[in-house]
């Protein structure tokens, strides 16, 4: 069965500084058309940065969206000076948490809430990491304090909700893989 939907007109409703919302006609692969509104977003990246003693460093910040304080892994969105995500993640771990990474690897790319937004999130490991004290400067609408949580600490966080986003609980399942593979390996 063909499931591919085609545009047959497409309208931007709004054009903000972060989203664009688009509303598109399309045709259905039953010949019947429908209404798509999406939002279109520039994508992001998020890194898992882990300290030289296995503590995770995350970031407690106020989120609007949901009106409170949580704590989430890194991230932030693509510039569009960015030529690849990579460049984006190393400026975000440095901006956001005063860390330099000697080692970087991508782990995944993901699709939060594909129904309506297009927001493509790559995600990498930070390791080797080391202070630096001539960071570049956090955005000046960007207010965050730097944890650094082992994983039982970053499990609490988890089960009272104030971690709650999906690449940060991402990261706590990767986390928790990686001690289960040194268990079983070591």
């Amino acid at each position: 069965m063909e499931f591919e939907e085609k545009t047959l007109k497409s309208e931007r409703i709004f054009d903000g500084v972060l989203l664009h919302l688009v509303r598109e006609e399309v045709l259905l692969p039953n010949g019947k058309t429908s209404v798509r509104e999406m939002i279109r977003h520039p994508g992001a990246v998020a890194m898992i940065p882990f300290t030289s003693d296995g503590k995770m460093v995350m970031v407690r910040q106020f989120r609007k969206p949901l009106d409170r304080t949580v704590v989430e892994i890194p991230a932030g969105k693509l510039e569009t000076s960015d030529a690849e995500p990579l460049l984006a993640a190393i400026r975000e771990l440095e901006e956001e948490t005063d860390y330099r990474a000697e080692k970087w690897s991508e782990l995944t790319v993901f699709y939060p809430t594909p129904a309506y937004l297009d927001e493509r999130i790559t995600i990498y490991l930070a390791e080797g990491l080391t202070k630096v004290d001539n960071s570049l400067p956090m955005d000046e609408d960007e207010f965050i304090e730097i944890l650094e949580l082992t994983y039982d600490e970053a499990k609490v966080l988890q089960e009272s909700g104030e971690i709650c986003d999906s690449k940060t609980i991402y990261a706590m399942l990767y986390w928790e893989m990686r001690l289960l593979r040194e268990r079983i390996e070591g």
